[in-house]
């Protein structure tokens, strides 16, 4: 049964309740009394609005927060308070894992090296940064200050190496992709996500090469398909564009929609694709 605009805005209310009170969390029950609905019938609404149930939803707000806290330089503990997490136990039993490392690492950059290469393709200036796990970025920029500056905002705390003899030969395989001569690639990735992005980006990933898909269709691939605005900022913070093909998902109309290495460049990557899918 399709849902309502209504009913919609009434989630979003709630979605704003629970980021409010996130140092205090709501039971489902006492959700449902905020809104008038009962306890099952508002984890059935919520998680076909928002792709996540109210209690994911509420643990990655919290993982949010106290992400933000820590890069402001509060204290492990005042960050946890302040986020939510009640014990030190589950702040560790929660959070870690998400993070990658303890909050007190990710307070201090944890020593993470990333190493980056940059390099000539069809779409300008791409940047490959990876861990020793695998990549961990990759983007595009027109100059090569302008994408280092990316890199960096996008790893604030981490110690950035030049390392263009290791990474070659992931570069060499996604300039053979971009040139539309290698269409499927498998390369290693180290990339942190929320339980909703993956499984965002693993529909992206089924998107078949030459193919697109709208905001609409990869909601209801996932199984939530009023979430369309949440796919799409999704699909709007994947860290590793073109691996994970977000700009294969289009708007419902055809439209070519937000793209963080900009229109110009997602429109190229489709033309790519289907060229090179076109019979010879």
């Amino acid at each position: 049964m399709p849902t309502t605009a209504e009913t919609v805005s009434l989630i979003g209310e709630l979605c704003d309740y629970i980021r409010a009170n996130l140092d205090s969390p709501r039971t489902l029950a006492q959700l449902g009394q905020q809104v008038g609905l009962s306890p099952a019938h508002l984890q059935r609404v919520f998680t076909r609005v928002v792709g996540l149930s109210p209690r994911r939803f509420a643990d990655a707000c919290r993982l949010q927060l106290l992400k933000s806290k820590l890069k402001e330089g509060d204290t492990v503990t005042t960050a946890m308070t302040a986020a939510g997490y009640g014990s030190s136990s589950r702040l560790y039993e929660r959070a870690a894992g998400q993070l990658g490392m303890t909050p007190g690492q990710y307070q201090k950059g944890a020593a993470l090296v990333i190493r980056f290469t940059t390099a000539q393709c069809e779409l300008g200036r791409v940047f490959l940064a990876a861990t020793d796990k695998g990549i961990c970025w990759l983007g595009f920029a027109d100059t090569d200050a302008a994408g280092e500056a990316a890199l960096r905002a996008e790893f604030p705390r981490a110690a950035l190496e030049r390392a263009d003899g290791p990474l070659a030969p992931w570069v060499g395989e996604l300039q053979k992709h971009l040139a539309g001569a290698q269409p499927h690639l498998d390369l290693p990735l180290d990339v942190r996500a929320t339980a909703f992005q993956r499984r965002v980006w693993d529909a992206l990933l089924a998107i078949p090469y030459g193919e697109t898909r709208s905001y609409k269709q990869v909601a209801e691939a996932i199984g939530a398909p009023d979430a369309c605005r949440a796919v799409a900022r999704a699909c709007a913070t994947n860290p590793v564009a073109v691996i994970v093909p977000c700009h294969r998902v289009i708007g419902t109309n055809g439209t070519l929609t937000g793209y963080a290495g900009g229109l110009h460049r997602k429109k190229k990557l489709l033309e790519i694709e289907a060229k090179r899918e076109q019979p010879q």
